[in-house]
């Protein structure tokens, strides 16, 4: 399928790429808001592969408990002796982004046996700079970083490849440094840490709003369906599940299928029996805690978004934990992670 907008961050990313690396960015946004393809469109149809070299690591779907499991992903072993850099030259002509930073197989060895970051970080950066000597700037794009969060080497793990990163942009300006995530708890520990202050900026993801989502709409009917949509067929769509592009998607290939008013009602029915057994193991176990989320969650009955501290801060954080709310902290706002999670609330409480 054919890319659709985004032009505004896909604009602000190429303007940060053109410029020195002077900051680490927080790329983020409610779940399945388009984060991941916004920068799969920027590394595969919108940067140069002459001027840029992309090491893309995604997180996403591998289990990590160990410092060996995150050495692993964030390296490519290879069985070549030859320098890292060469391998770069040879591997770039034909894709768009590496999965890791090229690395011998003993050198890895090496790096596994002596478990610290110090020599990670060390060996990274001689890359990254026999890069920048080949004319080409480096980028790296690490995809669901928050699975690291908890892990500890010396420490937490996370603390250290912060302020790696921030030797790489603000204090080397040697590379662009784009984190990705969509766990808003993880993104609000961040903001809100001292040591990063001036250090790290944030883009919004977010999911379409009314009028891109109409034009979404559009696209899709015409790419998917072959046919073009009413403007009350539209309404309709937008009022159920809002502007997230992925259930804009599940709707109009479901067209080909179903009617528009089945569709909609089943996807709001199986978005209510999710919140409602939600609630159920809740009240369960602790009738009031029970109380306090539905209390919490009632608030949402007249507005889509509102200010993070009408809700106590344990509750507000379980509710987002649990994928139910998206708290934005540059705004300190929260709302439902869609649309369709909103309509669910108000139809259950």
């Amino acid at each position: 399928m054919r890319f659709f907008n985004r032009e505004k961050e896909i604009t602000e990313i190429l303007s940060i790429l053109e410029g020195n690396p002077d900051l680490v960015y927080f790329v983020y946004g409610p779940l399945n808001s388009g984060k991941t393809a916004l920068i799969s469109e920027i590394i595969n149809n919108r940067i140069d592969k002459n001027k840029y070299v992309v090491f893309y690591i995604n997180l996403r779907g591998i289990f990590i408990s160990k410092y060996k499991d995150f050495i692993e992903v964030l390296f490519e072993e290879y069985e070549e002796d030859r320098k890292p850099v060469e391998i770069i030259k040879s591997l770039i002509k034909d894709v768009p982004s590496l999965c890791g930073i090229p690395t011998p197989k003993n050198t890895l060895e090496e790096i596994l046996k002596k478990k610290t970051t110090k020599n990670v970080f060390k060996y990274i950066t001689n890359v990254l700079m026999d890069i920048k000597k080949e004319g080409k700037q480096p980028i790296i794009i690490i995809d669901e970083l928050q699975k690291i969060g908890d892990m500890k080497i010396n420490g937490f793990l996370i603390y250290e490849l912060f302020n790696y990163f921030v030797d790489l942009t603000k204090e080397l300006h040697l590379c662009h440094v784009f984190c990705l995530s969509s766990d808003s708890l993880f993104i609000e520990q961040v903001y809100s840490e001292a040591m990063l202050k001036d250090r790290v900026d944030y883009i919004l993801v977010d999911d379409f709003d009314k009028e891109t989502a109409l034009k979404f709409m559009d696209f899709l009917a015409e790419e998917i369906l072959n046919k073009k949509l009413s403007d009350d067929e539209k309404e309709l769509i937008y009022s159920y599940v809002g502007g997230k592009p992925i259930l804009i998607i599940k709707v109009i290939k479901k067209l080909k299928i179903k009617g528009l008013k089945e569709t909609l009602d089943e996807m709001l029915r199986d978005e209510m029996q999710k919140l409602k057994y939600f609630l159920e193991d809740i009240k369960e176990k602790d009738e009031e805690s029970y109380n306090k989320i539905a209390d919490a969650l009632e608030i949402f009955k007249d507005s889509y978004e509102i200010e993070d501290i009408k809700i106590p801060k344990n509750i507000r954080e379980f509710l987002v934990k649990k994928n139910i709310l998206f708290l934005n902290p540059q705004k300190g706002t929260l709302k439902p992670q869609s649309y369709l999670v909103w309509n669910a609330i108000k139809r259950l409480l």
